[in-house]
């Protein structure tokens, strides 16, 4: 869900706090954790999306239409996000951009009516995108630290924490705990969190003398890889914003259990991550995101022909697994391409795949108003099937 980032350590840099630098370890737990706290705290907005949708009475197209003012946020705020980690460094803006993003969550819970709730939504975008490039450039400059792959890892960790954050979500539900404590135990878990880490941050200043231009052409693979991605994020935003709405409405969930499709989703999405190499390397890459397509038609199929709490729970079991290796698997190809430079080609397939999860919410809801929700997810589940017969069609993916 991170757009990637290029970003090359001054050699300056190396020779600041070689204690801290030493300590390898150190540096990926605090990396780590920083990926852990953003991801808790868009889980933490996502477990009471039904709750708040119900306060304010919302229709699902409404609810979608104010779900767009976070990707907006989101967009306008790219270039100047990119701007300020590049002349302050992510080691400065990260801690303080997630003590601004915790703040708009808490926010949130303020919201009376639409309009409020769209305009928090649309500052929680701006804070996030911040926080996403920051964080997102912390973790490259630590894999070069360690000089292999461990990317993976910390999406891992952004995975856990949208797990932990549907657990939170459920408990706090079940023992009637308000959206404003909920928030505020949330806010305080977390800056804690940023408190102990920001110290062993990867300090990045940056040569303002070194200008990269950035600029890229169209390239059929590219392209295909970026659909693939597109697909599989729309599958992911659409779970992130709408399963415990889809619990609520369609699956007539107690509303202390509205909460569990997504947790379930999540943990599965997190184990499937973690695996997903172990998996690449025995079966290959190809099967792996043939086999994940399926998942996910089978997963959101089963939802709306099974609307019930158990068999529900199971399919969006299987919609997790299905999502999780498809990111990083059509990244890794995409940074092999022969002729595009793996930065350029990285960017555009992430640029493609990006617009799903900023667009399917909201088309969710508008589906849903204008049929019902489970015909939205019906759609939604082909999705899958598209992303099987990309897969299948792309020769690429025999030699990775």
């Amino acid at each position: 869900m991170f757009p990637y980032q290029d970003i090359t350590m001054d050699s300056s840099t190396s020779t600041k706090n070689t204690a801290v630098y030493g300590n390898k370890q150190r540096i990926r737990l605090a990396v780590s954790l920083f990926y852990f706290g953003q991801g808790l705290a868009f889980a933490s907005w996502a477990s009471r999306i039904p709750v708040i949708k119900e306060q304010l009475q919302l229709t699902e197209a409404q609810l979608g239409t104010i779900l767009l003012a976070l990707p907006i946020g989101q967009l306008i705020t790219m270039p100047i996000s990119g701007k300020l980690v590049g002349k302050y460094g992510s080691h400065r803006i990260m801690p303080i951009a997630a003590v601004v993003y915790l703040m708009v969550l808490c926010s949130i819970a303020y919201a009376s009516n639409a309009w409020q709730l769209g305009g928090t939504l649309l500052l929680f975008g701006i804070t996030g995108n911040l926080c996403n490039i920051s964080v997102n450039t912390q973790g490259v400059l630590a894999e070069r630290l360690y000089k292999k792959s461990i990317m993976s890892s910390f999406h891992g960790s952004w995975s856990i924490a949208g797990f932990t954050g549907a657990v939170i979500g459920l408990v706090s539900l079940n023992i009637d705990l308000s959206t404003q404590t909920h928030f505020y135990i949330i806010l305080g878990l977390m800056l804690i969190n940023i408190l102990l880490n920001r110290a062993y941050l990867v300090q990045d200043d940056s040569n303002p003398s070194e200008k990269k231009s950035f600029s890229f052409k169209p390239d059929r693979l590219l392209i295909s890889l970026g659909v693939i991605g597109f697909c599989s994020m729309a599958t992911e935003g659409a779970m992130f914003d709408w399963s415990g709405v889809y619990f609520h409405d369609i699956v007539k969930a107690p509303e202390k259990w509205t909460t569990l499709g997504y947790a379930s989703f999540m943990i599965m999405m997190a184990l499937g991550r973690f695996m997903g190499d172990a998996v690449i390397s025995r079966i290959g890459r190809k099967r792996t995101l043939q086999i994940s397509g399926l998942l996910m038609f089978i997963g959101m199929m089963g939802a709306v022909i099974f609307p019930q709490l158990v068999l529900c729970t199971l399919a969006f079991m299987l919609v997790g697994l299905g999502v999780a290796c498809n990111i990083p698997s059509v990244y890794s190809v995409a940074g092999k391409h022969k002729t595009i430079s793996s930065g350029v080609a990285l960017a555009m397939v992430s640029s493609v795949s990006y617009l799903g999860f900023l667009m399917g919410p909201p088309l969710i809801g508008y589906i849903a108003e204008v049929f019902n929700l489970r015909y939205s997810f019906g759609v939604f589940a082909c999705f899958g099937l598209l992303m099987f017969a990309l897969t299948s069609r792309l020769t690429v993916f025999n030699k990775n």
